[in-house]
């Protein structure tokens, strides 16, 4: 083939891969070539300036073959971009709540109160607002938080608050609320200092009597409660240190208007040691004086003591402890020197998601005429008052969260009590109540359960259900303790904009015990059933702007003027509107 015909068909790999070879070792020895040439010395290039006839390029020959074609073979190329590993994710820990069980609070608030939630607390920007409003029955609304701007250093406010309504579901039944409180925290290192101060007053009337038979005057029916409380505190809670510590001295006072009067001092200290990181042991005690003045004086002496030691591993959690008690109260089937167990094992069946529990313990509670009078302002006068025995309770659930949102607890209990007290209607004054204690030893069956779902502070959604099942030794009924207490409960934030929060209310009928006159003994004592409660409550903010809001809210929705005690009809559909002003 001549040398000068253009090369038209492809290289074969042979060819290709000697050709390579060849363009290698030409491209090795011209390099080697330059670097020899760069090391010569600069004086001999110095000999030859300019452009002299030795530096001119000879004539050569170029020739450009532009037809042809060189084919190599087909190379593996990836195309994918390079990928970063999502992140792993990891499970949210769950909260446990290992509070003992404790017999749920006869007190049923149901008049119109603020339900709040989270957007209205406005603590992100302001740290002060006030709510006025007006509602039926005569009811004028008013509330007030000042706190001071958030500090590292110090944490002080207070806040206020009145509703009263004129008018009742029946003549006479007037009510009045009023409170002020004040308190404050210092923070110095891992110690914080802090201090409270508060004043309530409580208006009512007993408006329990037969309204077509009996006249009354106003000043007779009045009941009031002026009610006083002082707390001083420290703790290390900031501490990561092994010791932990917290003392609690507070005084409360309370006064009716009759003869009664109640001064409580109260002292609380508690000390926490950690043996190692999985291990603690801790101590907590109270001690509580009583002076209880009306028609006559007594004198109550409380202590209570509860060593524990405390063993937490990756999937256990054990408590062993006891809890000694000493009441000097002389009512009923009450006992002075009181020893109870606490023992509790909790076991986490899945991982940071469901834990089973089981326990046995037992506790001596205080009862002040202060707390009754908040649970039933409608008391006689010398009411007897007596510290509640829980001598042993057993009990057992299960608790934990399904995901982020959904979160869930339930437990069962068989629990003993001696001067566990109960409300029913004086004998002599229907619109009073005493307080009564069973003869001996009350068995009381417990069941609650707790549901809840939040999904990201829009929308949150729960039930709680609470049943006891009471046996008595001498009472006929366990008199104004409903056997079923739920709250269907719901709250949405539309586009922080309009907060909704709803509450459904289901409360079992109870019994009390009234007299009926008669003409043989002069009167009967009848046991009468008060209905089912069934209350709906509805509350709802619209925000203009930051700092101005409106709100109505709505209890008992349907109406009914039910009974929560015998012979007190409850107010029918309340309704109050009202402005919110933050700054």
């Amino acid at each position: 083939m001549p040398n000068n015909q253009p090369i038209n068909k492809p290289i074969s790999a042979y060819h290709h891969t000697k050709m390579n070879r060849i363009f290698r070792s030409a491209g090795f020895i011209a390099l080697c070539g330059f670097a020899f040439v760069k090391g010569l010395p600069v004086s001999a290039q110095g000999t030859q300036p300019g452009w002299g006839e030795q530096n001119k390029l000879e004539d050569a020959e170029i020739v450009v073959e532009k037809n042809r074609v060189n084919q190599l073979p087909e190379a593996n190329r990836n195309y994918e971009k390079f990928r970063l590993p999502p992140p792993e994710q990891k499970s949210q820990p769950v909260v446990y709540r290992y509070a003992d069980y404790r017999l749920t609070d006869l007190k049923l608030n149901l008049p119109i109160r603020v339900l709040t939630i989270k957007p209205e607390e406005l603590t992100k920007l302001y740290g002060n607002y006030v709510k006025l409003g007006i509602g039926n029955y005569g009811t004028p609304y008013f509330k007030g938080y000042f706190h001071n701007k958030r500090s590292k250093e110090v944490s002080y406010g207070a806040d206020v608050s009145h509703v009263s309504s004129s008018k009742g579901p029946v003549e006479n039944a007037r009510v009045s609320n009023s409170a002020l409180n004040l308190y404050g925290e210092q923070y110095s290192g891992d110690m914080t200092i802090g201090g409270k101060l508060g004043y309530a007053y409580d208006r009512y009337n007993f408006y329990g009597y037969n309204h077509d038979i009996e006249r009354v005057s106003l000043d007779t029916l009045k009941q009031t409660f002026n009610r006083l409380g002082a707390e001083i505190y420290f703790n290390n809670q900031l501490s990561k240190g092994a010791l932990q510590y917290r003392g609690n001295l507070g005084y409360d006072y309370v006064k009716d208007n009759y003869t009664a009067r109640e001064s409580n001092f109260k002292l609380n200290l508690g000390l926490g040691y950690a043996l190692n990181e999985n291990a603690a042991f801790n101590v907590d005690g109270d001690f509580s004086y009583i002076s209880y003045k009306d028609a006559g004086s007594v004198g109550r002496t409380y202590f209570r003591l509860k060593p524990a030691y405390v063993r937490k591993t990756d999937l256990l959690n054990v408590t062993l402890g006891a809890t000694l008690g000493y009441t000097n109260d002389t009512i009923s089937t009450a006992r002075a020197f009181n020893v109870y167990p606490n023992v509790r094992v909790a076991y986490e069946l899945v991982d940071d998601q469901v834990q089973v529990y089981a326990g046995v313990n037992g506790d001596l509670e205080r009862t002040t005429y202060n707390q009754l009078t908040q649970e039933n302002p409608y008391l006689n006068q010398n009411v007897a008052v007596a510290d509640v025995n829980k001598v042993l309770a057993a009990y057992g659930g299960v608790t934990g969260n399904l995901g982020r949102s959904v979160k869930f607890t339930a437990q069962v209990a068989l629990q003993s009590f001696r001067n566990l007290y109960f409300f029913n209607n004086s004998p002599f004054d229907s619109s009073k109540f005493d307080v009564l204690y069973d003869n001996g030893t009350t068995s009381v069956f417990n069941f609650f359960g707790d549901l809840s779902y939040n999904q990201s502070e829009r929308l949150r959604l729960g039930i709680k259900a609470d049943y006891n099942r009471y046996t008595l030794d001498g009472l006929a009924q366990p008199y104004h303790r409903p056997a079923l207490q739920m709250n269907l409960y719901g709250s949405y934030n539309l586009h922080d904009k309009i907060f909704l929060h709803s509450e459904l209310y289901y409360i079992s009928s109870t019994f009390g015990q009234i007299a009926r006159p008669s003409d043989l003994l002069g009167y009967n004592l009848v046991l009468k059933e008060t209905d089912d409660i069934v209350d709906l409550n509805l509350k709802v903010d619209y925000r203009f702007s930051d700092k101005f809001s409106t709100f109505v809210m709505a209890n008992n929705i349907f109406g009914k003027n039910y009974q929560r005690y015998v012979n007190y009809p409850n107010k029918g559909l309340q309704a109050i509107v009202g402005i919110s002003y933050s700054f």
